[in-house]
């Protein structure tokens, strides 16, 4: 008996199960969805430890190191004071002569003095170097209608009056014309400790105080839930004033431990790294609850869901002052902020706006400094790889992916988001969480163009590498081959723990 076509058929079942376990195939729409709004690809920088000072700021200069990175990536949106601390702040504390402000405490982060040379005036020259959109939280939790209210008139009116003349005083002859104002900031928590209903309250009231003046449209923004807390959203829906609201935020950060012990952001095996890739899943979820909530109420979608903070959260590096909130960051959060800009991508229907938390020396930060060196984070090359996204038209796909399986659980091992920009190519981004296990992923090529295909790639040895002032590009992006045609379909073999970028010309 001849038992070579028992073994063929033996080995074609061996190559299907493989292939069954770590095979994805998908295919993507020619038709184009709601654009993705260039600021989910925004970014949060809160008066928090060494965010501003030292990283932004260096006394009496802006960095223009940091500034170039972060232009390099286009920046559409950067969120600031806070954060906790936007509910403190007084805007008038950080005007005129930087040698006449007035000295603060910051009760919420550390207990240190702010001498307050960084205010208004800094951050929109900041804002302006970066060639972004201001978005300013404005202070519900201490402050009055009156002192915002003031705040929009001195930022936003080109006419004459006390406030507008004080600006022209301190140097600003033209109005900025800031167009989003955030009402509050975690009014649940640490902005007030409101209930939903007394906090829609306040947001009426402010919002009747906070005017349009000619040429800078307000975009007010609404204080939102804490990550799944759904009755604030449906509350706040319900009793706010939806004509005058842009959007309606929302907070959700990623644990791999709990609040109490968050885990370290180097040292960590499997058991960790599989927890924080489930827990950052979650944001799909999370996205999809809230939006159901407000379609009950906005069926238009014309407010938007701005995710303004965001990112995993982990105990601060060992030696750091543990109010500062510096954490490094590693493969492993570069592949969380791949999953969630997908996530995002994929909701550019109700999700209008997102804020990486925070954007230097802070949380998940893009950019870390010590002095006068600053080094590159392996999440700033996932917002290099993604800018191509910004402002293309979403692409609706369906995704079929093996599972990673950890200790009796399973999640989906890959995930993907995709567009068409205005000149027509097409971009993929691609991720594989899984860190031991190559994805072979099959793309169907029909209605998509396919005459050049060019991709970037984004991986390491390890999840916990890191980029450091010693070795400042261990983490860094590579070109791409791993793609090829085979007839009508684009077999792409991505490596264990990878972000890869495609582009389809």
């Amino acid at each position: 008996m001849n038992k070579r076509p028992l073994l063929l058929v033996a080995l074609l079942a061996v190559c299907s199960s493989i292939y069954a376990q770590n095979g994805a195939s998908l295919s993507i729409s020619d038709t184009s969805g709601p654009l993705i709004s260039r600021h989910i690809y925004g970014h949060f920088s809160e008066d928090l430890g060494r965010c501003i000072y030292d990283g932004f700021w260096t006394g009496d200069h802006i960095r223009m190191d940091v500034v170039d990175a972060l232009k390099k990536i286009k920046v559409p949106v950067l969120r600031w004071p806070g954060g906790c601390y936007a509910d403190q702040y007084h805007w008038r504390d950080a005007i005129g002569p930087r040698d006449q402000r007035k000295a603060t405490v910051n009760t919420t982060w550390g207990m240190v003095t702010e001498d307050n040379s960084f205010g208004t005036h800094e951050f929109l020259e900041l804002c302006g170097l970066l060639g972004c959109e201001p978005y300013i939280a404005g202070n519900v939790g201490t402050g009055t209608p009156e002192e915002m209210s003031n705040w929009l008139e001195y930022l936003n009116y080109d006419g004459k009056s006390t406030l507008a003349n004080l600006r022209r005083q301190n140097g600003r002859d033209k109005p900025w014309k800031v167009s989003f104002w955030g009402v509050g900031n975690e009014s649940w928590g640490c902005g007030g400790s409101m209930t939903p209903e007394f906090y829609a309250m306040q947001y009426r009231r402010y919002a009747e105080f906070c005017k349009s003046y000619p040429g800078a449209p307000l975009k007010l923004i609404a204080s939102g839930a804490n990550s799944d807390d759904y009755n604030w959203t449906d509350a706040v829906m319900k009793n706010i004033t939806l004509w005058n609201t842009w959007g309606l935020s929302m907070h959700y950060y990623t644990l791999a431990g709990d609040w109490n012990h968050k885990g370290s952001a180097t040292q960590f095996g499997e058991d960790i790294y599989f927890k924080a890739m489930k827990a950052c899943l979650r944001m799909e979820e999370i996205v999809n609850k809230h939006a159901s909530i407000m379609d009950k109420y906005d069926p238009a979608k014309k407010v938007a869901l701005v995710v303004d903070e965001w990112g995993i959260w982990t105990d601060p590096e060992p030696g750091s002052h543990p109010g500062f909130l510096y954490q490094q960051n590693s493969l492993r959060d570069a592949l969380i902020a791949g999953t969630t800009l997908n996530i995002f991508n994929n909701h550019t229907d109700r999700v209008k706006m997102a804020n990486l938390a925070q954007t230097v020396n802070v949380l998940q930060a893009l950019v870390l400094t010590e002095k006068d060196k600053m080094l590159l984070t392996p999440t700033y090359h996932v917002f290099d790889l993604y800018k191509v996204h910004q402002d293309a038209h979403s692409l609706v796909l369906k995704l079929n992916s093996p599972d990673y399986t950890f200790g009796g659980e399973k999640i989906p091992a890959v995930n993907a988001s995709a567009s068409r920009d205005s000149v027509g190519a097409v971009h993929i981004s691609l991720v594989n969480i899984d860190p031991s296990k190559k994805a072979t992923v099959r793309i169907a090529l029909q209605g998509l163009p396919s005459k050049s295909v060019q991709g970037q790639m984004l991986t390491s040895a390890k999840y916990t590498d890191i980029n450091t002032f010693d070795q400042p590009n261990k983490v860094r992006t590579a070109v791409f081959s791993g793609a090829k045609k085979d007839g009508g379909d684009l077999v792409v073999e991505m490596p264990a723990e990878s972000i890869v970028v495609l582009e389809l010309k």
